[in-house]
């Protein structure tokens, strides 16, 4: 199989992130990546030897890269005749837009959480659906809050399927901004989503529909990291213990289970402490983290906490998505064994 060859749309906050994913994969290339103009990220690209490209068709911004000593290799069009794939990471609400010009090209293309599962009728997450997203053309990567509810109820959900499924409330405590993010915060204000159920519970049934699953939100001054506070009513005969439950999401990738009170990770502060020694760039955190203290069932009734590193638990996603697009991996725990461990090596973890 020859390997596949990917560009990135967006070199930002989630772009490079996926960037330096499908670089660290033996089995795809990175052709190349977009900045609508020369500046900071641009740097960054040509240190790590990515093909930089214009966001923009248009000549005198593309002329512009070279005017401020960058060697820009065309706009995106150019770029789009060198790939088999596309990873939007483009700002929210401009997909429609791009959707047309990949759909124009020929191109398979893969959108992010912040647009909506109506632009490409179909959704991903890697423990989820991955098989009903063998050979699409299109695909969204679910949010990030998403991916980490998908991580965690998906094994619950598996078990019990047949005796009844799960029915979960939760509720987001949402950090206001991005770490880098310099126009939304700071607020002084704990701030509730008013639109009832939040977007989140929704979301999760674009990729598994079987779950019933409603969901509040509350944005809460703190930039490093979101937090569910999880309740799952499991089924009658569910057959489960405490223990086994963890043991459950011990055996399940991307998840991190740790005793708050045994190791001091009590906050999310301890969390992105315990990533930046873990050693990927950026301190990332592509695990979903659950405090095993913090896990209790009451004969039907589960109720646990875990925390999302919101810039990073969707990056090794777009790696398996690739694969599915492209149906070069038909199990969704090859693809995830293949992305981690490339990324991993990548990272000299």
């Amino acid at each position: 199989m020859a390997v596949i060859r990917v560009a990135i749309n967006g070199y930002g906050t989630i772009g490079k992130r996926v960037a330096d994913a499908v670089a660290a994969q033996d089995d795809m290339e990175l052709v190349g990546v977009t900045k609508t103009s020369p500046s900071f990220g641009c740097d960054l690209a040509v240190r790590k030897g990515y093909p930089l490209y214009c966001t923009f068709d248009d000549s005198a911004k593309i002329s512009a890269f070279a005017a401020e000593g960058y060697s820009c290799s065309g706009g995106l069009s150019d770029l789009l005749t060198a790939c088999d794939i596309v990873i939007d990471c483009s700002p929210g609400k401009v997909g429609a837009d791009n959707l047309a010009k990949y759909e124009a090209a020929g191109v398979k293309s893969i959108f992010q959480g912040g647009e909506k599962h109506s632009l490409t009728g179909l959704s991903y997450s890697s423990s989820a659906n991955h098989h009903q997203n063998l050979g699409a053309d299109c695909t969204r990567v679910v949010s990030c809050n998403t991916t980490g509810l998908s991580r965690t109820l998906m094994p619950l959900h598996n078990h019990c399927s047949e005796i009844g499924g799960i029915s979960v409330n939760c509720v987001m405590i949402r950090r206001a901004a991005d770490p880098g993010d310099s126009s939304k915060g700071p607020i002084n204000a704990i701030k509730p989503v008013l639109k009832v159920p939040s977007h989140h519970g929704p979301d999760v049934m674009t990729v598994q529909p079987d779950i019933r699953i409603n969901s509040l939100a509350v944005a809460v001054p703190t930039t490093i990291m979101h937090v569910h506070a999880m309740t799952v009513e499991l089924p009658e005969g569910h057959g489960l213990t405490q223990d086994s439950i963890l043991q459950m999401w011990h055996d399940s990738p991307r998840i991190i289970i740790m005793n708050g009170a045994k190791t001091r990770i009590t906050t999310t502060a301890e969390v992105m402490e315990l990533a930046r020694d873990i050693g990927r760039t950026w301190g990332d955190l592509h695990e979903i983290f659950v405090w095993e203290d913090g896990v209790s069932l009451n004969e039907n009734t589960l109720y646990y906490f875990q925390a999302i590193h919101q810039e990073s638990d969707v990056i090794p996603e777009n790696v398996d998505a690739i694969r599915a697009l492209m149906n070069t991996e038909v199990e969704w725990q090859i693809s995830v064994a293949k992305t981690d461990a490339a990324i991993a090596k990548f990272n000299n973890i």
